[in-house]
Parts: structure tokens; sequence; C-alpha cells
């Protein structure tokens, strides 16, 4: 009985820990509804954080491809004066990557809320 108890009180510690980092994960970039998105996309750098092969596949019409792994070098190349709207396939690389941009003074960082996984709006690809 000692044993389960023990077990339940870390396993509640964990989920603790996990649910006020990403409380404090989401602090660091505003997450959008799809409309919300499409609203300003035409006046921000709209960031695509993607592998390069689903990039082609298919990608919101306007954004640039900067793979998570090479985020950290290639950030720089982004406007801290223009808003910046970050995409993945689920919306957990935008958390990362917008961490990232805080971290160097960005200051005008969203993300599409749940991914392009979602997305409903028109898209382009290589294959068409």
């Amino acid at each position: 009985m000692d044993t389960w108890l023990m077990i339940l009180i870390v396993l509640a510690v964990l989920i603790a820990i996990l649910l006020i980092n990403g409380f404090r994960n989401m602090r660091n970039v505003k997450a959008l509804s799809e409309d919300e998105f499409k609203q300003n996309m035409r006046k921000v750098q709209l960031v695509d954080l993607r592998e390069k092969e689903k990039f082609e596949h298919g990608h919101i019409i306007g954004a640039r491809n900067i793979p998570i792994m090479n985020f950290s070098i290639k950030m720089n190349s982004l406007r801290k004066d223009k808003p910046i709207y970050l995409y993945d396939q689920t919306g957990r690389l935008s958390i990362r990557a917008a961490k990232m941009l805080k971290k160097k003074g960005y200051t005008d960082v969203y993300m599409l809320k749940n991914g392009i996984n979602k997305w409903t709006g028109k898209i382009k690809s290589k294959n068409k």
C-alpha cells in the first residue's frame, strides 16, 4: 500500500511539473486560431519550422522554410521590427522556436494553434 502511495505522489509531482513547464513555455508565444493567423499573414514573416521534405509536400502560401534543426543559426535572418508567425505540424516546435526568439530579443512572435495539421486554408505544393 505504501508503495502505491509513493508512486501516486511521484506521478502527481511529475504531472504538476509538466503542466507548469507547459504554461511557462506558452508565455513565449501567443497561439492564434486559423482565422486570426490568416488576418495578417501578408504583413508578417511567415516561418514553417518543418523539414524541407514536408515543406515541399505542402506549405502555407508565402511561408519561408527554416527547419527547427537549423533555426538557432538562421533565426538571425528574421527582422525584429516585423511580427513573426511560426507554424509546424502540431505546434510543439513553434513553442521551442518562440523561446529561442524571445531569448534573442524578438517580441512580436505568434504561432498557429494546433499547427498545419488542422489548417484548412490554401496550401502550396511542389507536386502541383
